[in-house]
């Protein structure tokens, strides 16, 4: 999957970025507190992506 296929479906369920790390994102949802690195890679594994939201709280992608 895309990266920005992934962060756009973040931040239509409401995550936000928190910081910018050296090699990953921090992503952060407001309403939990939940916070997930996001990898700086154009490809992200599909399996990495729907940890990513369920860690956020975010439905997975289809």
């Amino acid at each position: 999957m895309k990266r920005s296929a992934l962060l756009r479906h973040l931040r239509r369920h409401g995550c936000v970025l928190k910081r910018e790390g050296a090699a990953h994102s921090l992503w952060l949802n407001p309403a939990t507190g939940a916070v997930e690195a996001v990898p700086r890679h154009n490809e992200i594994p599909d399996l990495l992506a729907r940890k990513i939201c369920r860690g956020l709280g975010a439905p997975e992608l289809p």
